[in-house]
């Protein structure tokens, strides 16, 4: 039997094509990355000239072994505790780096919360609700999607929640 392999628009990511076949609104920004840059999140906003309260990094987390995606701005932190809340847990803790990747099918500084190899419990920080739109990864470093908040909520089945601290 013949090996199915997915079809990709060219130059698309797994984002940008789940994206594009959702029909949602959204505009992709490329910079050149910097792999000397401290952080991925911070980069991508001086990059792109915009607020780092506008842009969100994706973090992978376990909360009471089930792996959950946190989305928060760059200019924050997660709240691990307030993530577990968010999801009815009781413990959370940052994933191993190389479960994060191989989970989502993303590299480290490119994972998207969309187009995910496997579909994981997403919570969106409350904050992402003051903009009319927020940037996140488009699945690679030095590519990033901006969108309007409610897009990407229901795009990742994502709860709000206050799950970001300063």
């Amino acid at each position: 039997m013949p090996k199915k392999t997915k079809k990709q628009q060219p130059g698309g990511t797994p984002a940008t094509v789940a994206l594009t076949t959702a029909g949602v609104s959204f505009t992709v920004h490329a910079y050149d990355h910097d792999p000397s840059h401290p952080s991925y999140g911070e980069e991508a906003a001086e990059a792109m000239g915009v607020s780092p309260d506008r842009v969100f990094k994706t973090l992978v987390a376990d909360v009471d072994g089930t792996l959950t995606v946190a989305v928060v701005p760059v200019a924050g932190s997660l709240d691990l505790k307030a993530l577990a809340t968010a999801v009815s847990g009781k413990r959370a803790a940052m994933a191993d780096p190389t479960l994060a990747e191989r989970t989502t099918g993303y590299v480290r500084g490119g994972i998207s919360p969309l187009g995910q190899r496997k579909k994981l419990p997403t919570v969106l920080d409350a904050s992402a609700s003051a903009h009319a739109t927020i940037c996140v990864s488009a699945g690679r470093r030095g590519l990033e999607v901006e969108l309007s908040p409610t897009d990407l909520a229901h795009l990742t089945d994502a709860t709000l929640a206050p799950i970001a601290r300063a």
